[in-house]
């Protein structure tokens, strides 16, 4: 049975090219467009993977990721996260890794930034699926 990813994020277009790119990769997917959806699909669909973009509307991807580190059912799900935020402090994998962990939470399994490379994408989940 292929690897179920849930890809969350407000820009349709991403949604479309990340979601087109796992499925030619043999992954299923799924969609929501903000972390409110996003929040109630990662319950319902129980994926493998995380997609989740930083800057939405209605709940952050930041929000989202912290409600998931706190809930015994979802901790453990991983998360890359996706973001048009350029890589300068404190937003830098290693700044974000350590924003992250002052506020006492797990750092994120990955994180790739917009515009995205689709063979640096596929690297990212693959790694964090164990593949």
């Amino acid at each position: 049975m292929p690897k179920k990813i849930l890809i969350i994020d407000d820009e349709p277009d991403v949604v479309t090219f990340l979601g087109t790119l796992l499925r030619k990769n043999g992954y299923q997917v799924c969609e929501a467009c903000d972390g409110v959806e996003g929040m109630k699909k990662v319950l319902e669909e129980k994926p493998d993977l995380v997609c989740l973009d930083l800057l939405m509307p209605e709940k952050t991807g930041l929000k989202m990721y912290r409600e998931m580190r706190k809930d015994e059912h979802l901790q453990d799900v991983p998360v890359i996260m996706v973001t048009g935020i350029e890589a300068v402090d404190p937003w830098d994998f290693k700044g974000f890794k350590q924003f992250i962990h002052e506020r006492s939470i797990p750092a994120p399994q990955g994180y790739i930034e917009k515009p995205i490379d689709k063979d640096q994408f596929l690297k990212a989940v693959r790694e964090v699926l164990g593949e």
